[in-house]
């Protein structure tokens, strides 16, 4: 059943459950789990896809397919606790391929570019890859103060260090000077990360599904939902419903947004990108959200919403 692009496939799922838009019924409840290639959940069984137009979406940016097994639920929430604030770079225990946001001191409002951590020294030197913007290196000079955030094992920290040399043997590489003004962010709370779920929408005038969207970005306090039209004005409300998974754990999110902005889709053209922010979240919620955003940690995307924490 499986075309020879769907060919390749995990363990998740096998290659023969997955679908042709004809396999899947409409307005009829699912006796099986829907999911995507990467085995995110897409419907769980007992739901339904209600017509042809949400069926099309689905299939146009999913690879919908049959799971036969679904676990539902979430991990209970676990309070965070407080770790004084680390004074060097060993107490932050920042991982080699850590990943950086990475912008100079000079200048207001300039977007930070992503980098990683590639080694340090005795003397809390720091050895990093040179950051890139839209491809390309970005410039940096020698002796210029940078002002860095950076993901490590616990927590997100921000601090500011000197570029003491730009070396291109072996390979390009910065040496930065150690750490200082170090000081922590708010967890990851604030980290978006690339995604790829499907979110049903509604509006709070009534309570049925209005359709199906392509959540392409998602952190604890919203995500980034593009849809085939725009589905209200800015500051009005969404209702959404849509699964995360962590590890083995499937996770219902069911909650309300409010439309923060609105603009074409910066690679699908034709569709309408909305940044939504959740409403409160009930702690198991949350805590499936948090646990989402931690497995994707190294697919950072949008810093500047770290660097107004």
């Amino acid at each position: 059943m499986a075309s020879n692009e769907l060919a390749e496939e995990e363990s998740v799922v096998a290659p023969e459950l997955a679908f042709k838009p004809s396999d899947v019924p409409l307005a009829t409840p699912l006796s099986w789990p829907i999911v995507d290639q990467d085995g995110a959940l897409l419907r769980e069984r007992g739901a339904s896809i209600a017509n042809e137009d949400e069926r099309r979406f689905l299939f146009a940016h999913f690879k919908p397919r049959r799971k036969e097994t679904t676990v539902a639920g979430a991990t209970s929430a676990q309070p965070e606790s407080e770790t004084p604030l680390p004074s060097s770079l060993p107490e932050m225990h920042l991982p080699i391929g850590a990943l950086l946001g990475v912008r100079s001191l000079i200048g207001m409002g300039r977007p930070m570019h992503p980098a990683r951590v590639i080694g340090f020294a005795p003397n809390q030197v720091l050895f990093i890859t040179p950051p890139a913007a839209n491809g390309k290196a970005a410039p940096i000079e020698l002796n210029e103060n940078l002002d860095i955030v950076a993901i490590a094992s616990q927590a997100v920290y921000r601090f500011t260090c000197t570029v003491e040399a730009l070396c291109s043997n072996p390979f390009h590489y910065i040496v930065l000077s150690k750490p200082g003004a170090i000081r922590r962010l708010r967890e990851r709370r604030s980290i978006r990360v690339r995604a790829h779920l499907a979110v049903r929408h509604g509006t709070e005038a009534n309570e049925a599904w209005d359709g199906v969207g392509l959540a392409d970005g998602v952190s604890v306090l919203g995500l980034s939902l593009a849809t085939t039209s725009a589905l209200g004005r800015i500051g009005e409300r969404l209702r959404l419903s849509f699964w995360v998974t962590s590890g083995e754990i499937e996770t219902l999110i069911e909650t309300r947004a409010v439309i923060r902005n609105l603009q074409a889709h910066e690679k699908h053209k034709e569709l309408v990108a909305h940044g939504l922010e959740f409403d409160v979240l009930e702690p198991s919620m949350q805590t499936a959200l948090k646990a989402f955003v931690f497995d994707r940690q190294d697919d950072v995307y949008i810093w500047s919403s770290m660097t107004r924490a």
